[in-house]
């Protein structure tokens, strides 16, 4: 099984590598919390952080990596009710999902959900009546 330090790892590479996105840590409090924002919008598309399993609902104990991504309503309501390992978004309203980064989920369906939510928050362009 992947380490969560390794997928963590492997998602700030990816984000960096098609995106151009530098990972912000923007709370001393939650050093280990990455926000992943848009160059062109400032709007977040991802959030990866350390959380109890306990405030997740699951149980056990220890702390387990998540990613928060943003869905469009249709695949919010499918993959929050179906999917092992993606969970209604910790600590975010709307559509986000809380994606498990503890090898639950494969690495492929972890990037698809990202690059979901990067298109999910770009700009809505306005087409201008002539």
């Amino acid at each position: 099984m992947t380490s969560q330090k390794s997928i963590r790892n492997r998602i700030i590479e990816y984000a960096q590598q098609k995106y151009g996105t530098t990972p912000e840590y923007l709370w001393a409090r939650y050093p280990e919390y990455a926000v992943l924002r848009r160059a062109d919008n400032r709007k977040w598309y991802g959030v990866i952080m350390n959380v109890s399993r306990g405030r997740l609902g699951l149980g056990g104990d220890g702390i387990v990596d998540v990613l928060n991504v943003k869905c469009p309503v249709g695949l919010y309501e499918l993959v929050r009710n179906n999917v092992n390992g993606i969970l209604r978004g910790y600590h975010m309203g709307g559509t986000w999902v809380s994606v498990l980064l503890d090898g639950t989920v494969e690495i492929s369906q972890v990037i698809a959900l990202l690059d979901t939510s990067y298109t999910t928050v770009q700009s809505s362009k306005r087409s201008r009546s002539v």
